[in-house]
């Protein structure tokens, strides 16, 4: 049951960056794609619909975490303390832009927001994959699973690669989704760095695909599941030069979703590995909950689990139309309504 669990976890952090990766991206790119504030507009209606119901699967890992592993939640989110709380002001500041952003005309308000987004959309993944970095490359922990170093002693050269990975990789998997997603200049724009950006992607995932086997001790080859990655990265990048961007897209789906499960088939079994003593690590054993807890749970996730799926799949079903932007750089902010079609992302 704790094993169980523990993949349970691991497709709960794998739908997180496959699902939020996309809007991360679009969030950190919004500024690039677009030139005028028409074009931004477009950029961030066409997640309107689907960021903040991303963002569950985030906190679906914490509290399964939390409920299924307490030993590992205490002394990941006691030692990741400050880097946690960045990652919540980077989640405000981002749900906030969205929400605050058409408030007002004023185009120095909305750049402000515009900003506030970007940051936040970029803060995210590196803070997240550090933290999953760690898990891996291991912390000072002592015998009670107490952190004994600093916040400095969190950012490991390892972590610092995991995170760098996956911002490229959202970054890439946003540019993908707004070439589906858009018209006009918004979608060329996407279209000319999806390409790059998934060739750099391909670059970054080998890099992770090796440093990963070496850093669990497997060898300098990396293993089947990182080869897969980073095939699945080349196969990204070849299909937006061929013009095939649905392809594309579910490529770099594909590679987040493997480069993340790779980690965790890497950590496995342990769930947080000690710096100080590998007689200290925390594993899916020690740092399990009772069995009659993991299996009330196994009960609640067995029947809400399809119900959130089946949600979020007839919500992209129902806002599959694209966001109708202009086909030329656009008049200056706030003179011109916004074009939509129906089934588009509420208005920014």
């Amino acid at each position: 049951m704790p094993t169980f669990w523990f993949i349970v976890i691991a497709f709960f952090w794998t739908g997180f960056f496959i699902l939020e990766g996309f809007d991360l991206g679009v969030g950190a790119l919004h500024m690039v794609v677009g030139k005028t504030d028409i074009e931004r507009r477009v950029a961030i209606n066409s997640i309107g619909p689907f960021w903040d119901g991303n963002e569950v699967w985030l906190i679906v890992a914490g509290a399964a975490t939390f409920a299924a592993f307490p030993s590992w939640y205490a002394t990941m989110f006691s030692a990741m303390y400050l880097a946690l709380m960045l990652v919540i002001i980077a989640l405000i500041i981002r749900g906030v832009s969205f929400e605050y952003r058409g408030k007002l005309v004023n185009p120095a308000w909305r750049r402000v927001w515009d900003w506030t987004l970007t940051v936040g959309s970029i803060l995210l993944p590196v803070l997240i994959g550090v933290a999953l970095g760690d898990l891996l490359h291991g912390l000072p922990i002592n015998q009670s699973g107490n952190y004994t170093g600093s916040f400095v002693d969190l950012l490991t050269p390892y972590g610092l690669w995991v995170g760098l990975t996956l911002l490229i990789l959202t970054l890439a998997h946003g540019a993908m989704y707004l070439s589906l997603k858009t018209t006009g200049a918004v979608m060329r724009r996407a279209e000319r760095l999806a390409g790059p950006l998934a060739w750099a992607a391909a670059l970054v995932v080998l890099g992770f695909a090796v440093w990963t086997h070496i850093q669990s001790e497997r060898g300098v080859l990396p293993g089947p599941l990182e080869v897969i990655a980073v095939l699945l990265a080349v196969a990204a990048a070849w299909s937006i030069r061929d013009e095939h961007p649905g392809w594309g897209f579910a490529a770099t789906t594909a590679t987040i979703g493997v480069t993340v499960g790779s980690l965790f088939v890497a950590l496995h079994p342990n769930v947080m590995v000690s710096s100080t003593n590998s007689a200290y690590n925390l594993t899916v054993a020690n740092s399990a909950a009772s069995n009659y807890a993991l299996k009330v749970m196994t009960i609640v996730a067995v029947i809400f689990t399809p119900l959130v799926l089946a949600y979020q799949s007839w919500s992209y079903y129902v806002f599959r139309a694209r966001v109708r932007g202009p086909s030329v750089e656009g008049p200056p902010a706030g003179t011109t309504p916004l074009r939509t079609v129906p089934g588009d992302g509420s208005r920014a």
